[in-house]
């Protein structure tokens, strides 16, 4: 079969997924290690902004439905997997996009990372937690950071687009 110059889909897909698998393994890691060395509730000072604390997470981002009588985990984890099958459809069709399929693999790990810890635990794992002045950001994992991050440069890729169209 001869090489025709054109990379597949498959081709355009195998980086993203493995920064993806990256992403979740990462998640993943720090996840079981938080699990091992602290009880849940301990908090850990690293500086005078930050600490390590154990925690755990029923609902979404912010703890949102976390109140909810149950249904919102196989609801939740249901989002999860639907979201990741598109983002695979996308990158398999866009995968040659630089900062698109960036932000769409980013997202996808940590969705992927999230997903895992609802359906191996029935809620997500949570430990960085961030203060300022008595104020604290929720808790949050590397899944989250991750997700954000894809988040943040799907809206610079927009911005960019759209800038170049003009």
């Amino acid at each position: 079969m001869a090489f025709s110059g054109k990379k597949s889909w498959l081709q355009n897909l195998a980086p993203w997924l493995g920064l993806a698998a990256v992403v979740a393994l990462l998640d993943q890691i720090t996840k079981l290690a938080i699990e091992r060395l602290f009880d849940y509730g301990d908090v850990h000072p690293v500086t005078s902004f930050f600490n390590l604390v154990l925690t755990y997470n029923k609902g979404a981002a912010f703890s949102f439905l976390a109140g909810a009588s149950g249904w919102q985990m196989q609801f939740l984890t249901a989002i999860g997997i639907l979201a990741s099958l598109f983002i695979l459809f996308l990158l398999a069709r866009h995968g040659t996009q630089k900062l698109f399929s960036l932000a769409l693999a980013l997202i996808l790990g940590g969705a992927v990372g999230n997903v895992i810890d609802r359906i191996a635990y029935g809620h997500v794992i949570d430990f960085l937690d961030l203060h300022w002045r008595g104020w604290h950001w929720p808790a949050f994992n590397v899944a989250d950071s991750a997700i954000v991050c894809g988040a943040t440069l799907l809206v610079l890729d927009e911005l960019l687009r759209v800038r170049r169209a003009k």
